[in-house]
């Protein structure tokens, strides 16, 4: 299996002039997913007793399978939240594959480790958090938000005696990321839902919804999770007064700022996210807006102790190496997984190669494209904003559209291989209604490309 041949050869040809192609590909085909009966009738059964060879699998993957995937680093790809990876991230993404790496552990890790702590260092520079706070590379967002609230719960329970075996509850606002309840369900927590105007978290609010908690869920109250920049609206959450209630309260405070943590190094907005620096742990994607391959999310903490306190795995076998170079940053330690596989270092290629002010250029390039087209929607007819763009998120409609006009305008435009805009809901006066909304990620996005789109909705 092992064995180095001509095919071998061959195929490692085909792969790297296929992801050549791909990513000097600006704009690639904008696929439609399949139905998976379709896909069997055209490709049959792939995994078989003595395989169907590399080329006709690979064959099958570019002619077939590619093709009812949808590009997520398309300029016209402004649905959810896109990205788009640097050519520099993909490509040390490869590397980072191929030179088989276990990311756990300094003592098998180390050159990695290094080269992802760089990278974290830049990130918790952004934060304004205090001198020994750090992080770690995780899968996302949701991984990220669950090693936070963890190290959050465990830090809890061992403030009082009181608290161990007690099932534990956090408060957050109907805005936060849909991970939020999911990773409570997974460890087995509580959530109240705090039902903000606007899915703006402000700190009188806030304190609201503790003083409205009866006394047997205010002792079980371990945590805030406030969001920097809704993945719906690109709102962000009044950080600084909601610091000082979870400050005054002696609750951990935690932001989700896996969509808008990139806008930390946009000086026009940094200003939106003052109290930040007062988090006990912070997530962020760099798969989102930091132009980094899935999967990388990253969690920050205030206390790196805390973390390794609720984190920190022991096992005989982990035991052996104690010599001088094996001893060092273990980034199992501090979040849930204990294998991982280096997911910072294409981001530690793409910023050593690029440099920080590349990055600050290209998510400012993201807020100004929101801008833009805020002002184009403003100034037609036949549409109007629903509230001010927000971060690099757009939120409008098109008058006299229904649900179904939207979905119907979606799949149109979707299938004709010209764009992927998702409608999404927002609660107004009158209840929630179906709108349309742009999220910016991607630098390549033209103006030309918004005036293509917004023209297929007269």
């Amino acid at each position: 299996m092992h064995k180095i041949d001509i095919d071998l050869v061959e195929m490692t040809l085909d792969v790297m002039k296929y992801t050549i192609d791909r990513i000097s590909n600006v704009t690639p085909e904008l696929g439609v997913p399949r139905k998976e009966e379709d896909l069997f009738e055209e490709i049959g059964e792939t995994i078989t007793p003595k395989g169907i060879g590399g080329e006709v699998a690979f064959n099958m993957f570019r002619d077939v399978l590619v093709k009812a995937t949808v590009p997520i680093d398309h300029p016209r790809h402004l649905a959810f939240v896109p990205a788009a990876p640097t050519r520099a991230a993909i490509m040390f993404d490869l590397v980072t594959s191929a030179s088989s790496i276990h990311g756990a552990y300094w003592m098998e890790g180390a050159g990695g480790i290094f080269c992802e702590n760089q990278a974290m260092k830049w990130l918790v520079s952004l934060t304004g958090l205090p001198k020994d706070s750090f992080g770690v590379f995780t899968s996302g967002g949701t991984a990220a938000n669950l090693s936070a609230m963890v190290a959050a719960r465990e830090a809890w329970r061992k403030k009082s005696s009181d608290n161990i075996g007690v099932r534990a509850l956090l408060l957050t606002s109907n805005g936060a990321h849909s991970s939020i309840q999911a990773m409570a369900k997974v460890m087995d927590a509580d959530v109240v839902m705090i039902d903000c105007q606007d899915e703006n978290l402000r700190g009188h609010a806030l304190e609201s919804a503790i003083e409205e908690l009866e006394e047997k869920d205010r002792k079980r109250l371990f945590a805030v999770v406030a969001t920097g920049g809704t993945t719906n609206a690109g709102i962000i959450d009044e950080l600084d007064s909601i610091a000082k209630v979870c400050q005054r309260e002696d609750i951990w405070f935690h932001v989700d700022a896996a969509y808008g943590g990139g806008a930390l190094a946009a000086p026009s907005v940094r200003h939106l996210f003052n109290g930040i620096e007062q988090a006990d742990s912070i997530t962020i994607d760099p798969h989102k807006w930091l132009f980094s391959p899935y999967d990388c999310g990253a969690v920050i903490y205030k206390n790196m102790a805390l973390a390794a306190e609720a984190h920190s795995q022991k096992g005989s076998y982990l035991e052996i190496f104690k010599e001088p170079g094996a001893e060092g940053f273990n980034p199992a330690d501090y979040q849930i997984q204990l294998t991982r596989r280096l997911r910072g270092m294409p981001l530690w290629f793409s910023l050593a190669m690029h440099g920080t002010d590349k990055y600050r250029d290209s998510i400012e390039r993201g807020i100004e494209l929101a801008q833009i087209a805020a002002k184009k929607i403003e100034e037609a007819d036949n549409l109007e904003l629903v509230r001010p763009a927000s971060l690099s998120v757009v939120l409008f409609r098109r008058k006299g559209w229904t649900a179904e006009d939207y979905r119907d305008w979606t799949y149109r435009n979707h299938k004709s291989g010209l764009a992927l805009v998702t409608p999404t809901k927002w609660k107004g006066e009158s209840g929630y209604e179906t709108i349309s909304r742009f999220c910016f990620i991607n630098p390549e996005t033209t103006e030309e490309d918004i005036d293509v789109i917004l023209a297929t909705m007269n």
